[in-house]
């Protein structure tokens, strides 16, 4: 357990760098140090994405599990090809519930109705350069009750559901098909603790 709070940080100013479909600012603070004294102040600069839901949606009665796949530009850069497999997720709206969006979000992105739903732990996506938190779910749900094909033109999305077998799902695990942090993140937790959840 940490010995700091929030109470141990000086926040300074921020000064807003950009803003387009994201922002970016510049934060100065300090904050107390494991001597005791104070920081020098400190300028990082800061990606605001906003706060994100992600879902993992899991058929108990099949043992199946409901992802979706699409073309994602932060990808693009890398070896292998930017269409990902992933959990759904959307952001959080102004003056939404994290469970509002898990509910809306498998709906639009994977055209299917969530019977229950379980919170999993959270976690900061990248603290030392962006100010996003993730809540994560898990989604109880009818796999033969998903749409092909799914996703919102008005935010550009060409989403392909997948209904995966477990047996697939741990193969692409295994060959690295799986290689973003949400889905990876959900997927071994909820390995790891399913016996505890009571699905």
């Amino acid at each position: 357990m940490t010995q700091f709070t929030k109470d141990d940080v000086k926040f300074i100013d921020e000064e807003e760098l950009y803003q387009g479909f994201f922002s970016m600012k510049r934060y100065r603070y300090q904050h107390r140090r494991y001597q005791g004294d104070w920081s020098p102040v400190v300028e990082r600069e800061i990606f605001e994405r906003g706060n994100a839901v992600g879902v993992l949606l899991y058929d108990p009665s099949k043992d199946r599990f409901v992802m979706v796949e699409q073309c994602r530009p932060g990808a693009m850069p890398g070896d292998e090809s930017p269409w990902l497999i992933e959990i759904v997720a959307g952001m959080v709206e102004e003056g939404e519930d994290p469970t509002q969006v898990a509910y809306r979000e498998a709906q639009e992105e994977a055209g299917c109705e969530i019977q229950s739903l379980k919170p999993l732990p959270g976690y900061w996506v990248s603290p030392g350069g962006t100010t996003e938190y993730v809540d994560l779910f898990l989604g109880l749900v009818d796999s033969d009750d998903v749409a092909q094909f799914a996703g919102l033109d008005t935010e550009h999305e060409d989403i392909k559901v997948l209904v995966i077998e477990r047996a697939e799902l741990l193969e692409l695990l295994q060959q690295g098909r799986i290689n973003n942090a949400m889905a990876l993140i959900a997927v071994q937790w909820f390995l790891m603790n399913e016996r505890s959840l009571a699905v």
